[in-house]
Formats: structure tokens, C-alpha cells, sequence
């Protein structure tokens, strides 16, 4: 009897144990976060370098006959800012179940993101110097050049997050694919508004 008892429990505890979660925060959330804040501290790398040529090295910024598209920044930037608030649209879309907003949302997002990247690139053809030049354009591009680079890795997690919807896969109670890229995208313009009072207006 006892030896059949004890058959039925290997049978109920069959298969690895429940993932111990220690924290209140669920995993993909906790994880996005501290992606982020690695991030965060690759930028601090980059701008420790431009500090340093600006503040230590006293080097004029941009370095003479380098102009900056100052004009051209500032409409990116807004087109860029304005993809935070079409974000919020989606992700509030779908969390009170309207998924025609969240599918907008999601889209315009996209569309947005595209465009300041394209912006971006263009003025990387136009500006007349390049990142081997000197200091202040390797300091240039490399910043840029790495925001550039972070938005393109949201514009692909906006697309799979545009072709889940479209699919049907959020709801109310799931839309953790919705939310994830939407921490991510703002980050990326929280990012960018740093980057851009930095590098084109200080």
C-alpha cells in the first residue's frame, strides 16, 4: 500500500520542478529593464569620449568647417518623439480591447521610426565629412550611429509586434508582445532626445 502510494507521488512529481520567481516582476518585463540599463551604460561610454574632447580637450564641437543640420535634427526629433505617444496609443488600444487603435498605433509607430531612420542616413550622405576625419566625427557618428542602431532593432520588434496583430494574437489579458517593444521604443526616444540636446545643440 505504501509502496503504492509512493509510486502515485513520483507519477504526480514527474518532470523538473516549477522555476523558483523571487521577484514580483515578470520575466520578460524584469529582463527588458535590465537589457536597458546595459544599454544605458554603453551610451555612457560613448558619451564619457565626447565630454572628454568637449570639456578635458577644450576641442571646438564640431570641429571647424563640419556643420551640423541643427534644422533637419529638430523636425527628426519631433517626428521621433511623436512615435512615443502613437505607442502609448497601441499598448492603451489593446488593453481596453479596441485592437483597430492598437493595430493603428502599432503601425504609425512603424511608419515613424522608418522615417526618422531614413532622415538619419540621408544626413550621414549630405553632411560633406566622415567618421575617420577626426576626433569630434568619430564622436559624431559613433553616437548616432549607435542610437541608429537601437532603432533599428525596435523597428524589427515593431514589425513582428505589427504582424502579431494583424494576426489576432493580443487581447486584454496578453498583449505582453505589445508592451515589451513599446518599453523598448521609448527608451530608444528617451535615448535620442539625450543624444540630440548633446551632440546638436550644447
Amino acid at each position: 500500500m505504501e509502496s503504492a502510494s509512493v509510486a502515485v507521488g513520483h507519477e504526480e512529481h514527474h518532470g523538473p520542478p516549477a522555476a523558483n520567481q523571487s521577484s514580483r516582476v515578470e520575466a520578460q518585463f524584469l529582463g527588458m529593464l535590465l537589457f536597458i540599463i546595459s544599454e544605458v551604460m554603453l551610451f555612457g561610454a560613448f558619451f564619457t569620449a565626447y565630454f572628454f574632447i568637449r570639456v578635458v580637450k577644450a576641442a571646438d564641437w564640431p570641429s571647424p568647417g563640419h556643420d551640423l543640420p541643427v534644422l533637419v535634427a529638430a523636425i527628426n526629433t519631433a517626428i521621433l518623439m511623436s512615435s512615443s505617444f502613437t505607442m502609448h496609443w497601441a499598448l492603451e488600444g489593446i488593453k481596453n480591447n479596441n485592437k483597430r487603435a492598437m493595430k493603428a498605433g502599432l503601425l504609425t509607430t512603424f511608419l515613424l521610426g522608418l522615417t526618422f531612420l531614413s532622415v538619419q542616413v540621408n544626413e550621414y550622405f549630405h553632411l560633406g565629412w566622415a567618421i575617420h576625419d577626426d576626433a569630434q566625427g568619430t564622436i559624431f557618428y559613433g553616437l548616432t550611429g549607435l542610437h541608429g542602431a537601437h532603432v533599428t532593432v525596435g523597428l524589427i520588434l515593431l514589425a513582428f509586434a505589427n504582424i502579431r496583430a494583424f494576426r489576432g494574437h493580443f487581447s486584454p489579458e496578453q498583449h505582453r508582445g505589445v508592451e515589451v517593444p513599446g518599453i523598448y521604443w521609448h527608451f530608444v526616444d528617451i535615448m535620442w532626445i539625450v543624444v540630440y540636446t548633446t551632440v546638436y545643440i550644447i
